[in-house]
């Protein structure tokens, strides 16, 4: 015999004023919440990656300038670029890398940006890189 045998067969009280749930609503009753509303945002937020920004040795900034006056030169032709620049994170410390491959339109000396044909820009101080591609280099790479 146990302690509960003398309700463990009773039906559920009815109430006039009351109707029954739903088994829907009743199920609700009992699933999890969040005890923390954003923790889990938050932690995802945190174990995100973001890469460095590197400081550019003399021969790089030297090389880059090179880059760029040769770019500044070519400007009328239109030439096809890969920058290599970096993003930097909007939530946290750091950012990443990225590439634009595109043909250059002009330098906008008052956003100091490379500005494409696209219209996309990508800002000087950010840049690692500008890699000429010829369309000999272009037609072999898409083999």
């Amino acid at each position: 015999m146990s302690k509960y045998d003398d309700i463990i067969n009773l039906n559920r009280p009815q109430y006039i004023d009351l109707p029954p749930m739903s088994m829907h609503d009743r199920a609700a009753q009992f699933s999890p919440f969040a005890a923390l509303v954003g923790y889990e945002d938050a932690v995802e937020e945190t174990a995100r990656l973001t890469d460095a920004r590197r400081e550019m040795l003399e021969d790089e900034i030297a090389e880059l300038n090179r880059q760029l006056a040769e770019l500044t030169e070519r400007l009328s032709e239109r030439p096809k670029i890969r920058v290599t620049y970096f993003i930097p994170d909007k939530k946290k410390e750091g950012g990443r890398y990225a590439s634009k491959i595109g043909n250059a339109r002009t330098i906008d000396q008052y956003k100091n940006a490379i500005v494409f044909t696209d219209g996309e820009s990508v800002a000087i101080e950010d840049m690692y890189s500008v890699v000429f591609i010829e369309e000999a280099e272009l037609g072999t790479a898409e083999r």
